[in-house]
């Protein structure tokens, strides 16, 4: 990746990864819910899979939003 972009290309290339981060997570976290009873190794991969993305999507959204998302684990 060469190309010079300008602040506002930037911005919108990181909100669409954070929206895409914030997509996965929900994926992974209904994936992990549907596999909880016949899959439990399977489950646990998809939550740790969601909570991945989890964190993408707050450090993202903490260069977007600065001081907005809340500090520390949940």
């Amino acid at each position: 990746m060469t190309d010079v972009v300008d602040a506002d290309e930037l911005l919108r290339r990181i909100q669409r990864g954070r929206e895409r981060a914030a997509e996965e997570e929900r994926a992974w976290r209904e994936r992990a819910s549907a596999l909880t009873a016949t899959d439990p190794e399977g489950a646990r991969e998809a939550a740790d899979r969601a909570r991945a993305y989890e964190a993408v999507a707050r450090v993202l959204d903490e260069i977007v939003r600065p001081g907005r998302t809340k500090a520390g684990p949940e």
